[in-house]
């Protein structure tokens, strides 16, 4: 496919450049911002659009989407109106209403889109997924994912990621988004949420940086309809954090500690048993560049991550 890159704001741009140079025909990127553009053209030597317009009326067939996050109604409504198929990178939009727009915009011009919800196809996800669906953990009433990284203690995160404007919030929005669909993926949609933010990290370039105070360490509880509860745990201020999603039911948990997963059920008579890993999928990425599209990256996808948002912020 040939594609271009709209934006590069994010700290994906990089790595979704040279996956889809490697897989196919990049023509360009456009990004509005002369600083970013200049950083991203010393790592990636592709050319620059002059503008928006030109990148629209080039010979792309798709577009992916890295622009900050406020942008992305805009952006990707006009790409949709262009007749390019979308990729994007998560959150969708910041509000539910917006993303319905976007979803018009998307079915009007019938154009693929998918979504960075790049954890769905991850092996060790997949396993702790399908015991969860096999009924062998019973009535399920706990869910539990834990993701977070040095990105304010490390001061390795840009500083327009502690934007409040452009994202929406701090670690909860951008981090904590895998832990949302992770659960949406098991669970649903909630009905109710709490949430805890706090500003944990001091000093340091990465305080001078949050001058909008945006949270970069956080919990948000979620009650579903089934009476389950869910707790997202996220952060950028812990070093050596293993990656852990669980799932408890009537009879039995499962727990994945980054790529170790055992169980403990009824039906392995209360023993402790390692559990293997599932075959991973091609990322979401790979999917739409090779145009072999899986359930679970669309709009509707998008749409609920974005209305957990909004409730974890509430």
């Amino acid at each position: 496919m040939k594609v271009a890159i709209y934006g590069v704001w994010h700290v994906h741009a990089e790595g979704y450049t040279r996956k889809a140079l490697e897989m196919g025909q990049v023509l360009g990127f456009y990004e509005k911002d002369d600083f970013l553009a200049e950083a991203f053209q010393k790592e990636v030597d592709i050319p620059r659009f002059s503008s928006a317009e030109e990148l629209l009326n080039s010979d792309a067939e798709g577009v992916i989407v890295c622009s900050a996050t406020s942008d992305h109604t805009e952006d990707i409504i006009k790409i949709a109106n262009a007749g390019k198929h979308i990729f994007t990178e998560k959150v969708l939009a910041l509000t539910e209403e917006e993303c319905s727009e976007i979803e018009a915009a998307v079915k009007k011009n019938k154009v693929n889109f998918v979504i960075s919800l790049f954890q769905k196809g991850i092996g060790s996800r997949i396993a702790v997924k399908n015991i969860a669906d096999s009924g062998e953990l019973g009535k399920i009433n706990y869910l539990r994912f834990r993701n977070c990284h040095t990105g304010s203690t490390g001061d390795w995160l840009p500083a327009h990621f502690y934007n409040k404007e452009q994202c929406g919030g701090g670690a909860m929005i951008d981090l904590g988004a895998h832990g949302m669909y992770l659960t949406h993926w098991l669970l649903g949609l909630p009905i109710n949420a709490k949430s805890v933010f706090t500003l944990s990290c001091e000093g340091g370039g990465a305080l001078l940086k949050n001058t909008d105070k945006v949270e970069d360490n956080a919990v948000t509880v979620m009650e579903f309809p089934s009476g389950a509860i869910a707790i997202n745990e996220t952060g950028f201020c812990s070093s050596n954090s293993p990656t852990i999603f669980e799932v408890r039911g009537e009879n039995g948990y499962v727990k994945m500690e980054n790529n170790t997963i055992v169980k403990c059920t009824n039906a392995t008579n209360g023993e402790i048993v390692q559990v293997p890993l599932s075959e991973s999928v091609p990322s979401p990425l790979e999917q739409f560049l090779s145009s072999e599209i899986k359930e679970g990256y669309g709009i509707t996808e998008a749409k609920a991550l974005t209305r957990m948002m909004v409730m974890a912020y509430r």
